[in-house]
């Protein structure tokens, strides 16, 4: 997937208890909450791709042929992926308020009930995304989509929260994983 799709995604994504709250002291994700922020956003993602790139893409292609018995996974684990979704975006919006920003938007999001803001965080992310998609990146969104097709929907976000983790990303970074995290 290219990778101004993954930063918004990861952004969010530009929104395990004890090791959570750990991490969150820490200014660092937990790879599991990552993982639930790709599995959370993926629906957001592929709807703001197909919208973009619906007058590119081939009527005998993946997202017209497979893409929605594909993306039905994750839609159907979106709810149980929030938590972790929510977390890394309180971790990221930390992050945020740390590097200077004017607006105390810990404050705000903990103002809020964490289910009012899904509908307000779909919405941006999927705008955010269709704003970085450009018509030349839409047969690589796909041929992206259908390579990682095969994957359990949980790899797919233990997948990027690796790749995440191997890039090295530092806003915020990944919290260390050790062995014994990445069995579920």
């Amino acid at each position: 997937m290219p990778r101004h799709i993954l930063a918004p995604a990861l952004a969010f994504a530009a929104l395990a208890s004890a090791q959570t709250a750990h991490a969150q002291q820490q200014g660092c994700v937990a790879p599991a909450d990552l993982g639930d922020a790709v599995v959370y956003a993926m629906p957001i993602a592929f709807d703001a791709a197909r919208n973009a790139c619906a007058n590119r893409l081939s009527r005998d292609g993946f997202m017209a042929k497979g893409g929605e018995a594909f993306i039905a996974n994750f839609r159907s684990q979106q709810n149980e992926a929030w938590p972790g979704a929510f977390r890394l975006l309180k971790t990221f919006m930390a992050d945020e308020s740390r590097a200077g920003s004017d607006v105390d938007i810990n404050a705000l999001v903990a103002a809020l009930p964490e289910e009012s803001l899904r509908p307000f965080v779909d919405g941006l992310v999927g705008q955010m995304i269709a704003q970085e998609i450009k018509g030349d990146s839409c047969g690589k969104i796909e041929r992206g989509l259908e390579l990682i097709s095969p994957l359990p929907t949980e790899n797919v976000g233990g997948l990027f929260a690796f790749i995440a983790e191997m890039a090295e990303l530092k806003k915020p970074p990944i919290c260390a994983v050790t062995p014994s995290q990445t069995k579920k």
